[in-house]
C-alpha cells in the first residue's frame, strides 16, 4: 500500500523510489498561515490572488465556521498543538521574552490589561504536542517556521519535533528580505530571498527529499501575513493595478506569496506521487489586521473575540473521504485538529480526558457531532471572553454589558440582541461564568 499523506495547511519526483510497504499510516502536513483574515482569500474577495487556496477550496472540505480559542499569536499556537484551551496552562496572550535563552521571565504583564493577568512566556514542557502524540504512534515529525512559544529550553526539538528549522523566539521579522532579523536570526546566509519563500524551499526539500521508513508529520508555520507589511516585489504590481493604496498593496502580495506556497507544496507531493494519498488542513492563527468584511472585528482594536478576530479559514483535503467542494457549518475550533490527528494516526477515538479538543472525523463522515459550547480568552483590553453555542455567541466584558449575537443570521455582528432575547443570554452568561470557574487560573 502506497504511504499516505496528511497535509493541514494551514502541507513527495516521480515516488518511485518512495517505500510503498512502509505503512499504511497518512502522513501529515500542517500549513499554518499568520494573521489571515478569513474574508482574504480570493473566493471571498475576489481582489485577492489566491488560484492555490481557491483550488484547495474545491478539492476539499471548507469549515466555515472555524475558530481560535485565544485570537493572538502563541496561545492560538499552543491551542494548535495541544488541544487545549491556553488559559488552562495560564497563556491568555502572546509570548513576549525573545531572549532565546531566558528562561527566568515566567509570566509577563500587558501594560493596558485591566485586570493585569499573568501570562506564561513558554508553552510548558509537560504539555503534550501533537508531535509527541505522533511520535508515540510512529511518526517522524519535523517543524518549519514560526514558533512563538518560548525560549531556547522550549523550542519544537524540546517538544516532539525530530527536527526543526528556523528556530528563533521571534513573533515576526524585522523584514521579510535579508536580513529577516538582526539578532538570532536562523537564516544569515540570505542575501535577497523572501522569507515566505525561504520557509517553502526548506518544506519542499523536506519532502522530496524524505526516505524514512516511518511516516511523516510536517509543520510549516508561515510567518506571513503578519506585519510588517512587505510584499514580495514582483506580486505588488497586481494590487496596485487594482488602485489599492501602498500598506493593503503590500499585504496582498503577502496573502499571494502564501497562496504561491500553498501550491508548490501541494506540488512536490504530486512530484513525490502521494498527491493522492495526502491529507490536507490549511489554517491561520487569527483574524485579519485589516477589514474583515463581512465579519466585525480584526486582531487588534477592542473587538478581537467578534468574527473578524477569532474566525479563520479551515480547509481540510482528504481524497477518498471528503466530498471536493464541500462546506460544514458546525462551529470547530482549531484545538480539535489534535484529536483529529490522533484518530488518523491511530485508527481509534481519541479518548484523552485531559484536552477539550474533539476529533472532526464524524463530521468529515458525514455522521452526527454532539452539540457544544465553545469558549474563547483572552487578556488584553476590556473585552476578554465569549461563549459560542449552536448559532449563538455572547461576548463578555470586564465593565460594562455583554453582548448577544445569532451569527447565522447576523455574520457582521451588528445586531446585539441582549435584551430582545434575555434568556438566552443569561444561559449563555451562566455556562461561562462556570467555564471560567475551572478553566481560569487563579494567581
Amino acid at each position: 500500500m502506497k504511504l499516505k499523506t496528511i497535509i493541514l495547511t494551514g502541507l513527495l519526483s516521480a515516488g518511485l523510489a518512495w517505500n510503498a510497504a512502509a505503512s499504511d499510516k497518512p502522513n501529515i502536513v500542517i500549513f499554518f498561515a499568520d494573521d489571515l483574515g478569513w474574508a482574504d482569500l480570493g473566493y471571498r474577495n475576489k481582489d485577492f490572488n489566491t488560484p492555490n487556496i481557491n483550488q484547495l477550496k474545491k478539492d476539499g472540505l471548507e469549515f466555515t465556521r472555524a475558530y481560535v480559542t485565544t485570537p493572538t499569536c502563541s496561545p492560538s499556537r499552543a491551542s494548535l498543538l495541544t488541544g487545549k484551551e491556553p488559559i488552562r496552562f495560564a497563556m491568555p496572550r502572546h509570548v513576549t521574552n525573545e531572549d532565546p535563552k531566558n528562561t527566568t521571565d515566567e509570566f509577563n504583564l500587558w501594560p493596558n490589561d485591566p485586570v493585569q493577568m499573568p501570562s506564561r512566556n513558554w508553552l510548558p514542557l509537560e504539555e503534550t504536542t501533537y508531535a509527541e502524540c505522533l511520535k508515540e504512534l510512529g511518526y517522524y515529525n519535523a517543524f518549519i517556521g514560526k514558533w512563538h512559544l518560548g525560549g531556547e529550553a522550549f523550542y519544537p526539538s524540546r517538544q516532539g519535533f525530530d527536527e526543526a528549522i528556523g528556530e528563533c523566539p521571534h513573533g515576526h521579522p524585522q523584514n521579510y528580505y535579508p536580513p529577516y532579523w538582526k539578532e538570532n536570526n536562523p537564516f544569515p546566509e540570505y542575501q535577497r530571498e523572501y522569507l515566505t519563500d525561504v520557509l517553502t524551499d526548506k518544506a519542499v526539500d523536506f519532502i522530496r527529499d524524505y526516505e524514512r521508513d516511518e511516516p511523516f508529520e510536517l509543520s510549516l508555520f508561515h510567518f506571513g501575513v503578519h506585519g510588517p507589511q512587505i510584499g514580495r516585489k514582483d506580486l505588488i504590481r497586481h494590487y496596485k493595478d487594482l488602485g489599492w493604496e501602498d500598506r493593503y498593496a503590500e499585504y496582498g502580495a503577502m496573502v499571494t506569496a502564501l497562496d504561491e506556497s500553498l501550491g508548490r507544496i501541494r506540488k512536490a507531493l504530486t512530484e513525490k506521487g502521494i498527491a493522492d494519498n495526502t491529507i490536507l488542513i490549511f489554517t491561520s492563527d487569527q483574524g485579519g489586521f485589516f477589514s474583515n468584511y463581512p465579519l466585525r472585528g480584526a486582531k487588534t482594536g477592542g473587538n478581537t473575540l467578534g468574527e473578524g478576530g477569532a474566525r479563520v479559514p479551515f480547509i481540510l483535503y482528504y481524497p477518498g473521504k471528503t466530498e471536493a467542494g464541500a462546506e460544514c457549518s458546525v462551529p470547530i475550533q482549531t484545538l480539535d485538529v489534535f484529536p483529529t490527528l490522533q484518530e488518523i494516526a491511530s485508527g481509534k477515538p481519541c479518548s484523552d480526558t485531559t484536552i477539550q479538543g474533539k476529533s472532526l472525523m464524524p463530521l468529515i463522515h458525514g455522521e452526527e457531532f454532539p452539540e457544544r459550547n465553545l469558549y474563547f480568552f483572552r487578556s488584553y483590553e476590556n473585552q476578554y471572553a465569549a461563549i459560542m453555542n449552536g448559532d449563538w455567541k455572547l461576548i463578555k466584558y470586564h465593565q460594562g454589558p455583554s453582548q448577544l449575537y445569532n451569527i447565522r443570521d447576523d455574520i457582521g455582528e451588528a445586531g446585539d440582541l441582549i435584551f430582545v432575547n434575555p434568556e438566552k443570554a443569561e444561559l449563555l452568561q451562566t455556562e461561562l461564568e462556570e467555564w471560567e470557574k475551572t478553566a481560569v487560573p487563579k494567581f
